[in-house]
């Protein structure tokens, strides 16, 4: 067996590899699609390449990948011009596994001269299915420079959208993906529980976020957002971008904190909490837990409702009908959602998301609504079992949390 680099952070094995790619070329000859054509650019929303390869993209740089139906992959990444490698499929240079062409040249996207770069090179790795039928995954991310290349060069191909046919297989987690998403729930634990030890009047609302960054990182983080904002009693906030981090910590304000990291290999999970910074005024605290008692039980609700083969849209309306009963906000974004390779993955608890819930999803729930005084919120992740969700893969006690 090939030996894997020291150098991945915790890479998923390849037996677990193999079981994805023998799902993909199952309903791709279903499906009647010789190829497939998926571009990347950054490991937050980037997870077609990253189920692909387990190599994430990042920084904004292309990662384009060819899996064609009979053959091994080919990969093409920011690098010098020119470059163009036959590896060894069973990963012997110890990170490519599964691939056995691999492209490099160095376009940029702040440098659109550079636009074609990546095509020319999808281009000779397709050159066998240019009569063909190209399946394309991960349109919304894909450049359209890409795409309308690819077509312009190939136009006797026929070209198929089939995003929804790789999400249908990659929502659905295995046991070893489990096991990771897990262990990015106890990372994101622990860098909670560091935010409650530290934090304290006087430290920015970006010192706070420092703090959970660093110890996610000191566990095998890769990447993420640290979402917070600190309010005095009255003056409410929603959680905010590091932009927004520059006020300073008062004595008796609360904070809210959002943990929403991946773990090392790269799965996402997502944890918030809320906390009180020394003496807050007079009602704050029975406010924040009366109102959290409320939160918990949107939260929930929707969680009973998650039982494989329920429509998102149901839990929607129903959701949305019981804020309105009780006075609260109702939601019209986003406050229930897949997480895996993607910090937002299918399904969407939404009206508009056609995928059902299914036996293997990872889930993050985190309604919340806002009063005159305060900000409500929670946020957990669940594994979707056979009778919907069991007991949050979060361990840290959903409560309102009082330092100094």
């Amino acid at each position: 067996m090939t030996s894997i680099s020291e150098r991945i952070n915790k890479p998923v094995s390849t037996a677990e590899m193999e079981r994805r790619w023998r799902a993909v070329r199952a309903v791709m000859e279903s499906e009647g699609i010789d190829v497939l054509l998926m571009q990347s650019n950054n490991d937050h929303m980037g997870g077609y390449t990253k189920y692909f390869t387990d190599m994430p993209a990042t920084n904004g740089y292309p990662n384009t990948v060819v899996f064609p139906r009979d053959d091994y992959m080919t990969k093409i990444n920011q690098g010098p011009f020119n470059l163009d490698r036959e590896l060894d499929p069973a990963g012997s240079d110890g990170i490519n596994r599964g691939v056995k062409r691999s492209m490099t040249t160095p376009s940029f996207e702040s440098a659109p001269y550079t636009r074609n770069y990546d095509p020319e090179l999808a281009c000779k790795a397709l050159k066998p299915y240019e009569n063909g039928n190209i399946g394309l995954v991960g349109t919304y991310q894909m450049s359209s420079a890409m795409v309308d290349y690819v077509r312009e060069q190939y136009p006797n191909a026929t070209y198929v959208e089939f995003s929804d046919a790789i999400d249908c297989i990659k929502v659905i987690k295995s046991d070893e993906e489990i096991e990771f998403i897990r262990e990015t729930a106890a990372q994101q634990d622990a860098s909670m529980q560091a935010v409650i030890n530290e934090i304290k009047p006087g430290m920015k609302d970006s010192d706070v976020a420092a703090v959970a960054l660093y110890e996610g990182h000191k566990l095998g983080s890769e990447q993420g957002i640290y979402l917070c904002q600190s309010y005095t009693y009255g003056e409410p906030a929603a959680i905010g971008p590091r932009h927004n981090q520059n006020r300073e910590i008062r004595e008796g304000d609360i904070f809210n904190m959002l943990v929403e990291n991946n773990g090392a290999g790269g799965f996402f999970t997502e944890i918030g909490r809320t906390i009180v910074v020394g003496e807050a005024p007079k009602g704050a605290v029975r406010e924040l837990e009366l109102e959290l008692e409320f939160t918990l039980e949107a939260q929930r609700l929707t969680l009973d409702l998650l039982k494989p083969g329920t429509a998102c849209p149901e839990v929607w309306n129903t959701f949305n009908q019981f804020m309105r009963d009780n006075g609260r906000e109702e939601e019209t974004r986003l406050y229930c959602h897949g997480q895996g390779y993607d910090l937002v993955e299918r399904p969407l608890v939404r009206h508009d998301e056609p995928m059902t819930i299914e036996k293997g999803m990872n889930m993050v729930c985190h309604p919340g609504h806002m009063t005159s005084n305060i900000f409500s919120w929670i946020c957990d992740n669940y594994i979707i079992g056979g009778d919907g969700p069991g007991e949050s893969i979060h361990k840290l006690p959903q409560k309102i949390y009082q330092v100094g």
